[in-house]
């Protein structure tokens, strides 16, 4: 690895090596060889004066890239595709002649941004069904664990564990319905020249228009597509990009909401990420365990949630058939968008999967809260004993006002069952009110929320997509 200059922390530090792999320079000029051997064979298929022998001539050197060859023609005439077409020829002299025949260079290049992103989208969701398969487990095991519920981070009904990250959960399966919407909508651009008229193909094919329908579609055929987008200029619509960015933006999001919530339930000390025997939390602080994978799960997430900016102002900045200015940014945003969304995946799978609970401190915090939430319960009770329901409500209000005194000013422990207990107008025995702290009796319908939603919703994406599962993760840092 250089150190004297800069490495990108998304390829040093977080993306894996199989997502790295598919935005590098073999991958993408393989994939241009294989284009052009698409062109080929469909041009000879459909009669134009091509040989076997050429086109196996290119299928021997379509893997081995003579990169000096082509970065020295680069340097001559500043352009990338005719660098590697001369290159490709060098290697194959009986076939260059016919090397991106009829072709402009966003046949290759848009052609083989399509292919990428469309495996890098697969990637993607092979991920993401294994971070929705980890919180199923997780939910499904903590469903019946009583647990504080917060709204606006104030004390609240009380909710599960389990049902509390079946709503991370939901936020994915809404993530995976949007990726599969674009993963099947994927197309090639085809070859459709300069401007998209492929008026290079009247010229090739002698106005054949019959003949010319053909070729979109062989070619998408040979490169594993369905169809060719109806329409373009040279290049495809750059609103796929930003359809695409602004799904890995979604997963973004909802990593970081699920992060945020486990930030906090660590600083609760009720749920804690995985931290390694000699992982080191602080560099002051030797006692500390800090939420490190946790955070950097939002960090990520935050770049791909504005990076899903570039591309809308790209697509929105296009002059008529093409303009060059796209190409710079989308160089740098849809790579680097899919390499930090690769790294917030693998980091959520080894998060989830070693996440730590710790029941005596959940319920310790759930406890010191529920006085307050039994109350009604506690008033119906007092009400069958012959209480008036008026003055029990006022009573209760009041008692309850001086046992939070006792809690926030005298930093006293919350005495409310006491008070209450104490006051005959209840006509209860400290021991019957014991018997309405049980937190099960007001977590309502979490647990069967919990089983229906894991039945229903996640169960059948996992049997729809079981050839993904069984995929763990490990961090580099």
């Amino acid at each position: 690895m250089s150190t004297d200059r800069y490495q990108s922390p998304l390829s040093e530090r977080y993306a894996s090596r199989e997502m790295q792999y598919l935005f590098s320079q073999d991958k993408k000029f393989t994939t241009w060889r294989k284009l052009w051997i698409a062109l080929a064979e469909t041009e000879k298929e459909l009669g134009l004066s091509i040989t076997q022998e050429q086109i196996d001539e290119l299928k021997a050197n379509a893997e081995e890239i003579n990169y000096e060859i082509a970065r020295a023609r680069e340097k001559e005439v500043r352009h990338d595709v005719m660098s590697h077409v001369y290159a490709y020829g060098v290697q194959c002299p009986s076939a260059k002649g016919i090397i991106h025949l009829g072709a402009t260079s966003c046949y290759v290049g848009d052609n083989t941004d399509i292919i990428i992103m469309t495996e890098a989208l697969k990637l993607v969701k092979k991920k993401l069904v294994n971070v929705i398969a980890e919180l199923a487990d997780f939910s499904s095991e903590y469903k019946d664990l009583p647990t504080l519920a917060f709204t606006h981070f104030q004390p609240a009904q009380p909710t599960t564990v389990g049902k509390r990250a079946a709503l991370w959960a939901q936020e994915f399966v809404l993530d995976l319905e949007d990726l599969d919407h674009v993963i099947s909508t994927m197309k090639l651009l085809g070859s459709k020249g300069t401007t998209g008229t492929q008026a290079s193909f009247l010229e090739l094919f002698d106005g054949d228009q019959e003949t010319i329908d053909k070729i979109d579609p062989m070619i998408a055929k040979k490169m594993g597509f369905e169809e060719c987008y109806a329409v373009s200029g040279q290049t495809y619509s750059r609103k796929v990009d930003t359809r695409v960015l602004n799904v890995l933006a979604g997963i973004a999001a909802s990593a970081h909401k699920m992060s945020n919530d486990i930030r906090l339930l660590q600083h609760l000390k009720e749920i804690e990420e995985p931290f390694e025997k000699s992982q080191i939390g602080s560099s002051a602080m030797a006692y500390k365990r800090n939420p490190m994978r946790s955070e950097r799960i939002a960090s990520l997430a935050r770049y791909v949630m504005i990076d899903a900016l570039n591309p809308a102002i790209t697509s929105a900045t296009q002059w008529f058939e093409r303009t060059l200015d796209d190409s710079a940014n989308k160089r740098l945003s849809v790579p680097e968008g899919f390499l930090a969304v690769d790294g917030i995946l693998d980091l959520c799978l080894n998060v989830v999967d070693g996440l730590v609970v710790y029941p005596k401190v959940i319920e310790k915090r759930l406890l010191s809260e529920l006085p307050f939430m039994a109350t009604e319960n506690i008033m119906m009770d007092a009400v069958k004993a012959g209480g008036d329901r008026q003055e029990l409500h006022e009573k209760i209000r009041e008692l309850s006002m001086e046992a939070g005194k006792n809690v926030k000013v005298n930093g006293l422990e919350n005495n409310l069952l006491d008070l209450i207990a104490a006051d005959p107008s209840f006509n209860l025995t400290r021991e019957e009110l014991n018997e309405t702290m049980d937190p099960a009796k007001y977590t309502g319908r979490s647990a069967l929320q919990v089983e229906q939603f894991v039945q229903k919703v996640i169960a059948p994406i996992l049997e729809e997509n079981k050839e993904y599962l069984g995929m763990s993760a490990e961090i580099t840092v």
